[in-house]
């Protein structure tokens, strides 16, 4: 554990130069198993949002603002987790889990980021599911690829706009004496519970982002929603809903699960065995990012299609015959 003597105003003080990330070391055995389970399901986050992404990359038939979207979001996926997970897997095998100041510092900035961002991003894809049902004859001109580059450029500089502020107004707060985090990372609740400081600006900070970054989309998610049921509700035949419904069902899975276990993991009544909490808070940043591939996998037929096209080996064929062979 290391330390650093400084002087303020006449008096020493113990400076934080680590972190020590608590985790369940008091249950090791858990730990070994959360282990192979948090390995196996961050291969299947890596590998199945990188399909994703391939998947949109190689079949023109997913070259459209909704899969641009989607495959932003699977980015957002792979970079969330792996701000965190490898350094927690390591971790789970050591005796005394440790992370330096600048480290922990950077692991809290980036899953504030991406945690916003997705906030941001997932009512950008609601608005271009409204646009795609309500609005289908103007869906080229109002969602062109100019519009949904910003749009994307919104969300993510929205998300890591307001990290840098939570972040600045963090670490220039004391840290002195106690270093241990009772969590598996550095989230930021965690770390100002260390802090020797006022945090009053921090809770106001903290209540504003809520409110804009993630309540705000939140509203936006529901109206488009009213007006999106309210436009299938119109259509004649059932057939015909059936197939306006699909085309946003996934997304709508997506979010009812993201912000259920946003509002579960921040809203329930604090547990008196705080093992609850940080083991809902490893679901919510590990288990939810996993599902994102396999439910748009499972519920949209484009990119099942794709995929089955990729195993036949029918979308590499396709890509390699544009290239002329050179003898």
């Amino acid at each position: 554990m290391r330390w650093m003597e400084s002087e303020t105003n006449g008096a020493n003080q113990t400076v934080v130069t680590e972190f020590v990330l608590l985790g369940l070391h008091d249950h090791h055995n858990l730990e070994m198993v959360l282990f192979v389970l948090c390995l196996g399901i961050y291969s299947v986050n890596v590998l199945g949002n990188t399909l994703l992404i391939g998947l949109n990359m190689l079949d023109p038939r997913l070259h459209t603002p909704m899969y641009f979207f989607l495959s932003n979001l699977a980015l957002m996926d792979i970079c969330g987790t792996s701000s965190f997970v490898p350094l927690m897997l390591v971790n789970f095998l050591e005796t005394q889990s440790t992370i330096s100041f600048p480290g922990c510092a950077l692991q809290m900035y980036l899953t504030l980021a991406l945690g916003s961002t997705e906030c941001v991003l997932l009512a950008m894809m609601a608005c271009d599911r409204y646009v795609a049902i309500c609005q289908p004859l103007r869906y080229s001109e109002l969602m062109s690829w100019h519009t949904s580059m910003w749009m994307a450029a919104l969300s993510w500089g929205a998300g890591f706009a307001n990290s840098l502020l939570h972040s600045i107004l963090t670490w220039s707060l004391p840290f002195c004496g106690h270093n241990i985090i009772n969590h598996f990372f550095c989230e930021i609740l965690a770390v100002l519970k260390r802090a020797r400081g006022d945090i009053s600006l921090n809770t106001l900070l903290t209540v504003v982002s809520a409110a804009v970054l993630t309540l705000a989309p939140l509203l936006l998610i529901f109206l488009s929603y009213v007006l999106i049921l309210t436009a299938i509700l119109r259509v004649p035949s059932a057939a015909g809903r059936h197939k306006a419904f699909s085309t946003c069902s996934a997304h709508l899975t997506v979010v009812v699960i993201f912000y259920g276990t946003l509002s579960f993991m921040y809203f329930k009544p604090k547990a008196e065995d705080l093992y609850l909490d940080k083991l809902i808070a490893l679901f919510y940043g590990i288990v939810t990012p996993s599902l994102n591939p396999i439910i748009y996998s499972l519920r949209n037929a484009e990119v099942k299609a794709a995929a089955i096209a990729l195993l036949r080996g029918d979308l590499l064929s396709r890509k390699m015959a544009r290239f002329p062979v050179v003898l």
